[in-house]
């Protein structure tokens, strides 16, 4: 029983998969921190400030927060490049597509 599980586990790729789950939520708080921490206050700052807001996700307009759509947004973008930009390196394809 614990070979045929060890052989399941080994033909569906489960441990590569659950390897690249965790890598990935890592990169994706690091990818988070850059933008939260560093890309924000250094890009939107004159508009925050303007806002009376020290934070994106805290502009609201009659208790509709459209600031964490905006920072979710901006969160997703740069996750999808940086995800790109991996699988261009480190594949090294001229295209990146579905196979």
């Amino acid at each position: 029983m614990v070979k045929e599980f060890l052989g399941f586990l080994k033909q569906y790729g489960i441990i590569g998969l659950a390897i690249a789950v965790v890598i990935g939520g890592k990169a994706n708080e690091l990818v988070s921190s850059v933008v939260n921490d560093l890309l924000m206050p250094l890009v939107f700052q004159p508009a925050l400030k303007a806002a009376n807001v020290d934070d994106i996700r805290r502009l609201s307009y009659h208790g509709v927060f459209y600031g964490k759509v905006i920072g979710s947004f901006i969160d997703f973008t740069i996750v999808a490049f940086v995800v790109f930009m991996f699988a261009k390196l480190v594949l090294k394809e001229e295209n990146v597509s579905k196979k």
